[in-house]
């Protein structure tokens, strides 16, 4: 295990639970001085910012790391993540700070914080691949490429959501290049970890959490995602496979184009979003290192008490 100034704190759970407010408060009030790590594969975009639930740079209490580090056009993954996650991290330690790790992207925070080694077939990308995959996509629809998918990599298509167009084409990547991403999964459920790591999670009751995250989606359209949304497309990131993987966007964009109304992308949005957010819990709930804070009802103040409680308690 690497040894590091601090323990590294990770702050987790599904989307709407709290982890950001947690974390930055977490971070600003400690008496160690801190930095945060964005451990969201949606936020490390450029442009991405309502939709994906980037905390305001006016808002942030501490630097902030993991956000806005490509443009939507470019691929990534958890191999790169890994590499610069870890660069962050070891910078921080050797001037005495502790990172706190937020985000509900369990793949990519376990990529950073577990010993997990990527070869070759991790960091590919297959430009053909890929753009078969998107040209595909654009006749066939996401749901179209991960059916064609279960046909050649039935235990991989099984791992993968149909709408997850990111993810469906970096398995037809690591299939090309030999190798398999129920594989990569598997092989991930059996690591040690890398750092020493205190792993806090916010646990909401389903039913509160679905409320929370109707009311966040009716605020990202009042704090104008319709116009994020629209800016991208200006750009020329409509077609991009992360536009269409990304909830809310793929939406909106149908907005845009006149293939939906407006309530009813916002509608689509919920029901999306709340079944990510039971995936988060699945993938989560695995994990017993995770130590879980009730947040159904508790005050920052109280999450940050108990947080501080654990964290002294394991250090």
């Amino acid at each position: 295990m690497h040894s590091l100034a601090h323990p590294l704190v990770a702050i987790v759970g599904p989307t709407a639970s709290g982890k950001s407010a947690l974390s930055d408060r977490l971070a600003s009030c400690s008496d160690i001085p801190s930095i945060i790590l964005s451990t969201d594969s949606m936020q490390i975009y450029r442009s991405m910012d309502i939709g994906t639930g980037k905390v305001a740079p006016k808002d942030r209490s501490v630097p902030y790391y993991g956000i806005d580090i490509v443009d939507p056009s470019q691929s990534y993954s958890a191999a790169l993540f890994q590499r610069y996650g870890r660069s962050v991290i070891e910078h921080a330690s050797a001037r005495g700070k502790r990172c706190i790790l937020c985000g509900g992207t369990g793949f990519y925070l376990r990529s950073v914080i577990d010993d997990y080694h990527y070869d070759a077939s991790d960091t590919v990308d297959d430009g053909c691949v890929r753009k078969a995959c998107e040209d595909y996509v654009v006749r066939n629809g996401s749901d179209g490429l991960w059916k064609k998918l279960e046909m050649r990599d039935s235990a991989s298509a099984a791992l993968i959501h149909p709408h997850d167009t990111k993810r469906i084409i970096r398995a037809f990547e690591l299939l090309n290049s030999g190798s398999s991403y129920a594989q990569k999964r598997k092989e991930l459920a059996h690591i040690t970890p890398y750092y020493q790591s205190i792993c806090i999670g916010l646990h909401v009751d389903p039913d509160v959490l679905n409320k929370r995250i109707d009311a966040r989606v009716d605020q990202m359209i009042e704090e104008g995602f319709v116009d994020e949304v629209k800016h991208l497309l200006d750009l020329g990131y409509g077609n991009t496979a992360t536009a269409r993987q990304a909830i809310g966007y793929r939406e909106i964009a149908d907005v845009l184009h006149g293939r939906m109304t407006l309530d009813q992308a916002c509608n689509a949005i919920k029901v999306a979003t709340h079944r990510y957010a039971k995936r988060q819990r699945t993938w989560f709930r695995k994990d017993m290192r995770i130590h879980w804070l009730n947040a159904d009802s508790a005050s920052i103040d109280q999450l940050v008490d108990s947080a501080q409680s654990i964290i002294v308690r394991l250090k």
